[in-house]
């Protein structure tokens, strides 16, 4: 296999970061002007993470495509990360959306929008009840909150590396001894997450029946299969498992779509018949606006109806003043029913096939020791020399400056890849031609880096 040359490699970025200097003045400009109001030049600090020396400010958006202010054209393989896993602007979604502009954005009432994106929900997930939010962040809080109020247990139960938002509870991780601490980077952390969480590897059922043991767990809250450290997908057992273990400990089982939705319509959960007690979902349903929901089976609807009381039910810390607003709902209805639809999954996943045959052919060519895994119509590379096991193991082999340089190498060829790993996904508007465009390009990028 072969060695990645660390001097080729700072001489590779050194040419790529001249370029992207040279074709971007505009975004240089703006970025100044931001960086005097904002920290970094941007509305959020993890942007500052996109490579190279100033952010690509955008000047519009259209289907898989978007134009920064400079005039260039890039495919987006990123969609917002799953947000614009539609495609910028869809058109059902942008009519509905401003049609419901027009007539009132929130009144802190119901629409009939809401029960029919219920029943569209209902129906893909398999799961009756369903509540709305402002992201997944806050339909995972809610979840929590429910689970230790039906419990009486206070611990949550998350996977080693995962991601769920901005949820307290799940910034934790396994030092070299075994003992949850908070993970790195975890900003101004509340409390001692070993005063809140356990936390498993994946795939680990071993350890799963040692944690359950304590039986201290309120909830498990799971992605189907990992996604924000790499795709690890789950071995065979390890889902029935972890269900039978909530199940004969009394603790509620989430399973986080928000992400997963790439496997199909009703995410990995329908595709594989899972059972869990609650889903949530968000980003991706509200076709551009700001929407997330979670559904709960009759059972568990019937617990927590029962567990909470009328006159504090909007003191309780689930639920926001924006929380299923009439705008939101309009967005999820249209995407689920008119751009997100089970017909348009077949090619979306042919194409992320064909995305993942290409990473794999140049991988192959230039014998460098990294692998890339599919899941539906997401697909991302690793520098693993094999498909990881579990969240720590993809993580020990992250190589940020690799990383960098591939981001910026497709950046300068007019390419986005979400920054935080090496991501494509596909829309209902990507095409063939978007998806030869990055194989040419990673090719490239590869002779360039080992030749």
């Amino acid at each position: 296999m072969t060695v990645i040359d660390r001097a080729r490699l700072e001489s590779a970025w050194k040419a790529e970061v001249a370029r992207f200097e040279a074709e971007r003045p505009a975004s240089k400009a703006l970025w100044q002007k931001a960086s005097k109001r904002m920290p970094d030049g941007v509305p959020m600090l993890w942007m500052a993470k996109w490579p190279g020396p100033w952010p690509v400010y955008v000047d519009f958006a259209q289907g898989a495509h978007f134009t920064c202010v400079d005039g260039i054209d890039h495919v987006d393989l990123c969609l917002g990360d799953t947000g614009a896993m539609v495609g910028h602007v869809p058109e059902a979604s942008t009519k509905a959306i401003t049609a419901q502009l027009a007539k009132g954005a929130t009144t802190m009432l119901p629409t009939e929008d809401a029960e029919i994106a219920a029943g569209l929900l209902a129906d893909r997930f398999g799961l009756p009840k369903w509540q709305f939010t402002l992201s997944a962040t806050d339909a995972n809080r809610a979840m929590v909150r429910y689970s230790r109020q039906l419990t009486g247990k206070k611990k949550v139960l998350v996977i080693d590396y995962c991601y769920h938002g901005s949820v307290d509870e799940t910034f934790a991780t396994l030092n070299d001894a075994g003992h949850v601490v908070e993970r790195r980077g975890n900003i101004g952390a509340p409390v001692d997450p070993d005063l809140t969480t356990v936390v498993v590897p994946f795939n680990d059922v071993e350890a799963l029946e040692k944690a359950f043991a304590t039986g201290d767990i309120a909830c498990a809250l799971v992605e189907p299969a990992m996604t924000n450290i790499g795709i690890v997908l789950p071995e065979d057992g390890w889902h029935e498992a972890l269900r039978r273990l909530c199940t004969d400990n009394g603790a509620v089982l989430i399973i986080d779509e928000t992400h997963t939705i790439c496997a199909g319509p009703g995410g990995m959960t329908a595709r594989d018949g899972l059972q869990p007690d609650a889903i949530v979902v968000g980003k991706t349903i509200g076709g551009g606006v700001a929407a997330g929901a979670y559904g709960m089976s009759d059972e568990l609807h019937q617990r927590v109806s029962r567990s909470i009381h009328l006159e504090d039910i909007d003191v309780g810390g689930v639920g926001g003043t924006l929380a299923g607003n009439a705008v939101s709902l309009a967005g999820i209805r249209a995407t689920l029913s008119e751009v997100l639809t089970p017909e348009v999954y077949p090619e979306m996943i042919r194409l992320a096939t064909d995305w993942t045959d290409g990473v794999q052919k140049a991988i192959d060519k230039y014998g460098v020791p990294w692998q890339v895994t599919q899941l539906g119509c997401r697909s991302e590379y690793s520098f693993l020399p094999h498909t990881p096991r579990h969240g720590k193991e993809a993580a020990d082999a992250d190589d940020f400056e690799v990383q960098q340089y591939l981001h910026l190498h497709a950046l300068n060829r007019g390419i986005l890849l979400t920054p935080f790993h090496n991501m494509a996904l596909m829309s209902p508007a990507t095409v063939q031609a978007d998806v030869d465009r990055h194989s040419e390009a990673f090719d490239e990028a590869l002779a360039d880096l080992v030749g």
